[in-house]
């Protein structure tokens, strides 16, 4: 399982998620994105969500075959327990880092009246896209090549 992330300090703008901290559960803080030049894409979705789940495999081959230049972040918006999503993740075989989403997650990225919803910024951490529905690993790196 891969680490699980929770929202610890606030990002300066929607503009600049270079400021996002998050604190995994051993304690280890992140700064995003993770290394100077990555696309930082951060998903909003649900464990009720179809669209959301019929995207996530999508996500995970992005981030799994472009680590070097992509960090994807799910944030799930549920009302289960952590155990629960836990074993969402688990049988999605969701490789990228899961945040709990939190009114200060969206205060500090965005609203996430529309599930999914995806945020990408650039490798500077300036806010380039927001798609409300579902994503493609094309969609995104067809952003990714027109920036």
């Amino acid at each position: 399982m891969m680490g699980w992330l929770f929202f610890t300090t606030a990002i300066a703008g929607a503009d600049n998620a270079s400021y996002l901290v998050l604190t995994d559960l051993s304690g280890a803080q992140h700064r995003l994105p993770q290394s100077a030049g990555k696309w930082l894409i951060i998903n909003y979705w649900a464990t009720w969500c179809p669209p959301c789940l019929e995207e996530i495999p999508e996500l995970v081959t992005l981030y799994d075959d472009r680590r070097a230049d992509v960090m994807v972040i799910g944030v799930v918006f549920d009302d289960e327990n952590v155990e629960e999503v836990k074993r969402y993740v688990d049988d999605m075989l969701i490789s990228y880092p899961i945040v709990l989403g939190n009114k200060t997650i969206i205060e500090k990225i965005g609203s996430a009246a529309v599930l999914p919803t995806t945020y990408i910024f650039n490798p500077q951490g300036k806010l380039i896209k927001v798609k409300h529905g579902i994503v493609s690993r094309q969609y995104v790196e067809t952003i990714m090549l027109a920036k």
